[in-house]
């Protein structure tokens, strides 16, 4: 019988008019990508659409073995005390809200996490760390992603997973500005900008990637996701069950 898969979560945007076939309706959704990147890593991924209620986030994470936190629109700037640059883009609030309240039930429970572009800016957010609202030459045009290495730096969590400079696909135009408690930086790109960050006095894995591993198509982006799935069978196991055991029925 094969091993159980570890069940992974996602989030999900949650667009008010999105259209297939005759309908135009409010949908969550997440590009295809994300889910066929956790399948090559072995995980059986799980979409979490946004939930206003107040124990939604730790109830779902309490049924998970890791999280991912994915890419999106800017995260408000009131949400670390800052004014809008002009620059931002729209707030998304209950996007904002559901992530940061997965992001802290997922460190409280020890979940391994990765935060992907928006959801590493989110993670350092929640720490209590700010963000530049406006930076150049991360993107490419709308709906093409840049490219550019990034180095991730010697002693960190992430370079045991990449130890090399790997060649990454970004869009984006913001980034991680003042560090967040117990954050570290875990790599940079050319210019200094902060291209990954974790937090290395935890036990599990926590890490936030500033570009879209879901997007690429080097093995690189597979042991990332590799590393988290890795990880969450591990911590399974040293809880004393099997990856994805908390949604298996009651016996009897």
């Amino acid at each position: 019988m094969p091993a159980p898969l570890p069940l992974i979560g996602i989030s999900t945007y949650l667009e008010e008019s999105t259209r297939w076939g005759v309908w135009d309706v409010p949908a969550a959704l997440l590009p295809a990508s994300y889910l066929r990147l956790v399948t090559r890593a072995g995980g059986l991924p799980v979409l979490l659409p946004p939930d206003a209620r107040p124990d939604a986030a730790a109830t779902a994470v309490a049924r998970l073995d890791g999280l991912v936190i994915a890419g999106g629109p800017d995260v408000d700037p009131a949400r670390y005390g800052a004014p809008r640059d002009p620059r931002t883009g729209p707030p998304a609030p209950e996007r904002d809200a559901w992530e940061l309240a997965l992001i802290h039930a997922a460190l409280a429970a020890r979940v391994p996490l990765l935060g992907v572009c928006r959801g590493m800016q989110l993670l350092n957010v929640a720490c209590g760390g700010t963000l530049h609202q406006h930076l150049d030459g991360h993107a490419g045009p709308p709906g093409v992603f840049g490219e550019h290495e990034v180095t991730p730096l010697p002693g960190t969590r992430l370079s045991r997973t990449l130890p090399e400079p790997v060649r990454v696909r970004t869009f984006h135009h913001q980034a991680v500005d003042r560090l967040g408690a117990g954050v570290t930086v875990a790599a940079v790109a050319a210019d200094g900008t902060v291209e990954a960050i974790e937090l290395p006095d935890r036990d599990g894995l926590v890490l936030g990637v500033q570009w879209h591993p879901e997007a690429g198509q080097g093995e690189h982006d597979v042991r990332l996701l590799r590393a988290l799935t890795t990880a969450a069978v591990r911590d399974a196991e040293a809880r004393g069950a099997p990856p994805g055991s908390a949604l298996d029925p009651a016996p009897g």
